[in-house]
């Protein structure tokens, strides 16, 4: 976005300006989001295709041998990555899944929002394809990458579960990019219905906190190296946030104001320009 501001304001008194008034030549409209029918449709078709066939192959991959699992070498392993492979607490794990599970369906609660509420459609949409982009890019790596979890690496860990296919399924970190997604669009909303509120940190900072819980409890369980987490987090972070902004109304008030009123004694009369794409 570039910001052009032209200003016709001419003082015609140094003095203190009082009572000025500031009036929108246009009015501004009801909703914050506007879809592209022509882009949003087929992103969040492809996306959510994509995903639902991927899901079926990424978790039904051939299970590994015994001989290729013990002939793993955590040597092999990047040195930014390596302590994970020594890391492995299943009841952490469980705790992650919680987040997920309990993520997914959050975005219900903007429902309880009155603003939001009126524009419940386009919102919800906007999550299908916030969550459909995000799974698009997961299901997609996994699907075209094998790397094992952390845990394939680990003697703590059973064999049973060394062995299985999911135990490629390391890169990247699905539950932290789709937790991330879901709590940082609800954050994204909430702000763009009420840009003036004085606790305008805190559905971002409950988002941070969500997201960064589910990544430490991927990482105790041994299910992502710290790269994988790194990069989930990003890409679902990204995806909550740009999706809903990409889809914010521009109109003509946000770009043009008009203002009246006396500066000391005398009528002033000014507009300022903003040049937005």
């Amino acid at each position: 976005m570039r910001n052009d501001s032209l200003s016709a304001d001419v003082p015609i008194a140094d003095s203190v300006p009082t009572n000025v008034k500031i009036v929108d030549s246009l009015p501004k409209v009801a909703k914050i989001y506007k879809l592209r029918p022509g882009a949003d449709i087929p992103v969040t078709a492809i996306g959510t295709g994509w995903s639902l066939y991927a899901f079926t192959k990424i978790y039904s991959k051939e299970r590994s041998s015994e001989e290729d699992i013990l002939s793993l070498d955590v040597n092999d392993i990047p040195a930014f990555d390596r302590h994970g492979a020594s890391v492995y607490h299943p009841d952490a794990d469980k705790v992650g899944d919680l987040m997920f599970y309990g993520a997914m369906p959050l975005p219900i609660l903007l429902l309880f929002d009155n603003k939001v509420r009126k524009d419940a459609f386009k919102i919800a949409f906007l999550y299908l394809e916030s969550m459909a982009v995000t799974g698009f890019f997961y299901t997609g790596s996994v699907y075209l990458a094998d790397r094992y979890r952390p845990y394939a690496y680990n003697a703590e860990a059973p064999m049973s579960e060394r062995t299985r296919g999911g135990a490629k399924n390391s890169f990247f970190a699905g539950h932290v990019a789709l937790v991330g997604t879901s709590t940082f669009f609800i954050a994204k909303v909430l702000n763009d219905h009420h840009p003036h509120s004085k606790v305008k940190w805190l559905p971002f900072t409950l988002a941070g906190l969500a997201t960064a819980t589910t990544a430490s409890m991927r990482y105790l369980g041994g299910q992502h190296f710290l790269s994988d987490i790194l990069i989930g987090t990003t890409l679902g972070t990204l995806s909550g946030i740009l999706i809903p902004h990409l889809h914010k109304n521009k109109t003509a008030a946000d770009r043009f104001n008009f203002t009246a009123g006396y500066w000391g004694t005398t009528p002033q009369l000014g507009f300022t320009y903003k040049l937005m794409k």
